[in-house]
């Protein structure tokens, strides 16, 4: 008996660890320590030196699928210029670019952006806050190496926003909470739109025919009503392969298909009820049979089938997004962080972000000025016109001084932002592209760092002094 006690008490602590853990994992501002805590680890491997080479060495390590013939081995590379790091900015981040089109839909159809009056305000500060830091980058690096990269500091990352508003959640009206939750979903679409439109590759105009076609067939699929996953899932791998191969970067094929997922029940209200009563009643009906302790084999036949119709009264669309979130939020975002928030440190430079060449301008000055100014004052103007011509109307309990202070949240750009840096400046040579790229992401860092502790310093004085 002695020897049970400690594997028991091993067990119980355990199972109470997965409990906290899980309890954990649902605080609104877990995901944004969660992703600081793997920017900081991606530079302490990118940048100690017995990690460096190694961290390097895993992300550039190619990626190959070997097929054996009855001649011999025969290497196929699918994609054939694969490696650890496009797997995941080209593949896992297909997924995490699917679930945000899951969300923007779920919003669409029944959220914050499902009628004109709740969309309009926040769609137009998230226009103003798209073109405001575009034309602060632009207007830097105006004929230079670095114009490619205006797209950088467009975007809005919810993760670290919504931490940072659960951390001051008593100080922020909740309608404010609301607005910039609306606001980055807007802000995550137009992103979505620019990376398809600018950074994409040249256009191979029969593959994007035939993806075009698949995509139709998925469309009449869902017309004619089909229900299992299975079909969606792969006509979903298709379209990928085919983005990947014409040019438009992959990561656009799990939006448009996140959209094409049914979003209507198998049973509404009333067949869930009629069908629930009869199994219920079966229930009963059954029990006693065989002397068998509850659930006999009968009910457990009767409880199978409650179980099948409750999960067909909520649609794929909000099965899907429910099953892939966790994944996405505690795993390929973070794995994301870990791949491309490593910068090593070989030039100080990159700390100063108010730097300028002439040849390949200021990179992380448009990039800091842009989330740290352009992000809050675009949002701020665009909003301060719509409700001038009454277009919108102003957030309930909420003033223009804490309308600014939880605008400059939206200079918080992390994942989006460093997504586009990745993709920037593709077309100068290898040394550039890195100098870039490099300064790119610590100007994201340090401007997102910058835009969330100003926010979040403007939201307490002005709380304070309201």
């Amino acid at each position: 008996m002695a020897k049970l006690i400690p594997i028991y008490t091993w067990n119980k602590s355990v199972l109470t660890l997965s409990k906290r853990s899980d309890r954990l994992s649902r605080k609104p501002w877990f995901q944004g320590v969660l992703l600081l805590a793997c920017v900081v680890v991606a530079m302490l491997l990118a940048n100690l030196p017995f990690t460096k080479v190694l961290y390097h060495e895993i992300l550039e390590t190619r990626i190959q699928l070997h097929l054996m013939s009855a001649d011999g081995a025969l290497d196929v590379l699918f994609p054939r210029d694969l490696t650890v790091e496009k797997l995941i900015n080209d593949v896992l981040m297909v997924i995490f670019f699917f679930t945000v089109g899951l969300e923007i839909k779920r919003e669409v159809a029944h959220g914050e952006l499902s009628s004109m009056k709740k969309a309009l305000l926040p769609v137009i500060a998230a226009f103003g806050g798209v073109i405001a830091p575009a034309l602060i980058f632009t207007v830097i690096n105006h004929d230079t190496a670095a114009a490619s990269g205006w797209g950088i500091p467009t975007a809005t990352d919810i993760a670290f926003a919504v931490c940072i508003l659960s951390v001051l959640s008593d100080k922020v009206p909740v309608s404010l909470k609301v607005f910039l939750t609306a606001l980055a979903i807007a802000d995550d679409l137009i992103a979505i739109l620019v990376v398809a439109l600018f950074y994409g590759g040249s256009i191979n105009l029969p593959l994007l025919g035939l993806a075009v076609l698949i995509i139709l067939f998925t469309m009449l699929l869902r017309t004619l009503g089909e229900k299992h996953m299975f079909p969606y899932i792969l006509c979903a791998v298709i379209v990928w392969a085919l983005f990947y191969y014409s040019g438009i970067h992959a990561t656009m094929s799990g939006v448009v298909m996140a959209f094409l997922i049914p979003a209507k029940s198998r049973y509404n209200k009333a067949q869930y009820i009629h069908k629930r009563n009869k199994y219920i009643a079966r229930l009963d009906e059954f029990d006693g049979i065989d002397n068998e302790p509850f659930p006999n084999g009968p009910q457990k036949h009767c409880l199978r089938r409650l179980e099948n119709i409750a999960h067909g009264t909520m649609d794929m669309s909000y099965r899907v997004e429910h099953a892939l979130s966790p994944w996405v939020n505690f795993l390929i975002m973070p794995i994301f962080a870990l791949a491309n928030a490593g910068v090593e440190i070989s030039d100080p430079s990159y700390f100063n972000v108010f730097a300028y060449d002439s040849a390949l301008g200021s990179a992380s000055m448009g990039i800091f000025l842009g989330l740290v100014l352009g992000k809050p004052l675009g949002i701020t103007l665009f909003s301060w016109l719509a409700i001038k011509f009454k277009i919108g109307a102003m957030p309930e309990n909420a003033g223009w001084p804490m309308f600014f202070a939880v605008a400059c949240l939206g200079g918080i750009g992390f994942t989006m932002s460093i997504f586009v840096d990745t993709l920037s400046f593709g077309n100068l040579l290898p040394n550039a592209t890195e100098h870039l790229r490099n300064a790119g992401k610590i100007a994201v860092l340090m401007g997102s760092l910058c835009a969330g502790l100003i926010g979040s310093i403007l939201i307490t004085l002005v709380h304070r002094k309201a």
